[in-house]
């Protein structure tokens, strides 16, 4: 009947589908990358971006008439990034985006000023991490207090992208997903703790209205309805389409484990991030530090030139890896909570002493790290029949082989979609719908699923059993009580 647009505006780049309303088939789509100066020549990711290089990327990105004929647009953007806006809508300071190590002693600093972990679990679901906004306030307030003091306005990517696509009006929002990230909102209680923002920044500053997940933020003086908007992990689980009983794991250097759940987790361990999903529902995300970075270590150390190689040697090893077992904490770990730890390597004998079973071992390790972090959210009542595997990875051989066994359910491995964008396209849709009338504001448009593989753990399902068991017998003997909070 109509079609709808969805824009992602990740760290690197904006991309932007446009959907059919009715079914979600993908019409056409833009790409263009942001134009970010890096302070090291290209090499790093800058901290600090001027928000305005997303605008001209967005232009780029939807040139050549791409939204002719669209009727709402959704946006999904990066997560943690925050923009401090002065009294007048200007921006006191680029926006401080990313995992920002900067502040990592603010973020302990704002630990001990409510009073621990537990605290701050109970508050607002999380406890506070290096890129999170609450955290990136605390470090303004303490390193620019003259920006800080100015900070009379508080944004994040997506909400702000949203106010300029609606010509700056008086009237700010965002939605659930997009605050439930932010360290000083409650998805328990649905509520800022403005007590929060002001903890770590000195003073009380204007937030965004939060609205529901069909509602819109507003209209464009050409009609064009723009919807509440949400973070790239919302939108992404949106665009996928995964609902109750669904976990998502996403294998990129460090690891996360997501999944839907009717209520709001409290967890005083701080192992659970409780965010909310895009629908009404929520999200609660237990992350690792180490996942694809275990695959690249193990590549480096048996001189393989890259992870299809890694994953051809270890297909030559059997489940098991003939006794190796790893703990793949190279970095530390999170889950469970290790950091300063190193990786283990256990069941040396002289027949598994062979490259394939090293490399088989590191497979298995870093899925038993990410079978782990899916038994913290098991063991808090979150059903998992079925999972979805994301990231690069998950299309070698070996993690598909192996992950079906370990994490003892139904893997499903989608191919490669900008399911964020997607999502923020379904989002328009379902707004565009209930303000035309024709969708109910508590039911998303149904859109046709993702396209992928799905695989069964079948026969395999005791073997991996058997495996998981010998990885946890190691980290058990190796980290007593890891897991106790």
């Amino acid at each position: 009947m109509g079609i709808v647009a969805g824009l992602d505006s990740s760290p690197d780049f904006t991309r932007i589908v446009v959907c059919d309303t009715d079914s979600g088939a993908v019409l056409r789509q833009g790409y263009a990358p942001h134009p970010v100066d890096t302070p090291d020549g290209g090499g790093s990711r800058p901290s600090d971006v001027d928000p305005q290089a997303w605008l001209l990327s967005l232009g780029e990105a939807a040139g050549g008439g791409l939204l002719e004929g669209v009727q709402a647009i959704g946006v999904s953007a990066q997560q943690n990034a925050v923009v401090p806006l002065d009294a007048q809508g200007n921006t006191v300071r680029p926006a401080m985006v990313g995992g920002d190590k900067r502040a990592q002693v603010a973020a302990a600093d704002l630990v001990d000023a409510l009073g621990g972990r537990e605290a701050w679990a109970q508050a607002v679901g999380c406890v506070p991490q290096a890129a999170q906004p609450v955290t990136k306030l605390r470090w303004m307030a303490k390193t620019e207090p003259e920006n800080a003091v100015r900070a009379a306005v508080l944004m994040q990517a997506h909400d702000w992208l949203v106010w300029q696509l609606l010509g700056r009006p008086v009237r700010r929002t965002t939605d659930r997903g997009g605050a439930s990230g932010t360290g000083y909102w409650s998805a328990a209680v649905g509520a800022y703790r403005s007590d929060l923002v002001e903890l770590a920044l000195g003073h009380q500053a204007m937030l965004p209205e939060v609205i529901g997940p069909a509602e819109a933020a507003g209209t464009t003086p050409e009609g064009l309805l723009i919807s509440a908007g949400t973070g790239e992990t919302m939108a992404a689980a949106f665009g996928l389409g995964i609902g109750l009983g669904d976990a998502v794991v996403s294998l990129g250097a460090s690891g996360s484990v997501m999944a839907v759940h009717p209520e709001a987790l409290v967890d005083s361990s701080g192992m659970i991030t409780s965010l909310a999903d895009a629908t009404g529902m929520h999200l609660p995300v237990v992350t690792t530090l180490n996942a694809v970075r275990t695959l690249r270590g193990a590549a480096e150390l048996l001189g393989v030139p890259d992870l299809e190689g890694l994953s051809d040697l270890a297909m030559k090893s059997t489940p098991g890896s003939h006794g190796l077992v790893l703990l793949p904490y190279l970095e530390g770990e999170r889950t469970p909570s290790l950091p300063h730890t190193a990786g283990t390597l256990t069941g040396l004998r002289r027949e598994s002493m062979k490259p394939e079973h090293l490399a088989r071992a590191a497979f298995e390790g870093m899925l038993c790290g990410l079978a782990d972090a899916l038994d913290v959210l098991r063991g808090r009542g979150v059903e998992v029949r079925r999972i979805f595997l994301l990231g690069a990875a998950a299309e070698l051989p070996a993690v598909q082989a192996a992950a079906p066994m370990l994490f003892g359910a139904q893997v499903v491995v989608p191919q490669p979609a900008d399911y964020a964008a997607i999502g923020a396209a379904r989002q328009a849709a379902w707004a565009l719908g209930v303000s035309q009338g024709t969708l109910d504001p508590h039911t998303p448009p149904v859109w046709q699923g993702a396209a992928a593989q799905v695989l069964e753990p079948g026969e395999e399902l005791a073997v991996g059993q058997a495996v998981r068991q010998q990885f946890v017998s190691v980290r058990e003997q190796t980290h007593p009580g890891a897991f106790r909070s």
